[in-house]
């Protein structure tokens, strides 16, 4: 599934709209805490089975983040990490 996307792509896609994605080998604006882009590892509607997944592939330095249902330009996407 491994695709380098940024994060307008992933946003602005139905095919994510209401999913977690997990991101590694991300870029960083400069000066930015959420990642510009990245290669897409994984994707679902449940957060925990998602970082079940990442965590059987041992991808321990992905970027999860969620593509809200409805595109919010102003808002910055909500970030997390699988433990």
């Amino acid at each position: 599934m491994q695709q380098r996307m940024t994060w307008s792509e992933l946003s602005r896609s139905d095919r994510f709209r209401g999913r977690w994605v997990a991101l590694e080998q991300c870029r960083y604006d400069k000066g930015g805490a959420q990642p510009a882009e990245g290669d897409l590892v994984d994707s679902d509607i449940d957060l925990a089975a998602l970082c079940e997944r990442v965590k059987k592939a041992d991808k321990r330095h992905c970027a999860i983040l969620f593509c809200e249902e409805e595109a919010e330009p102003s808002r910055p996407p909500i970030s997390s990490r699988p433990r």
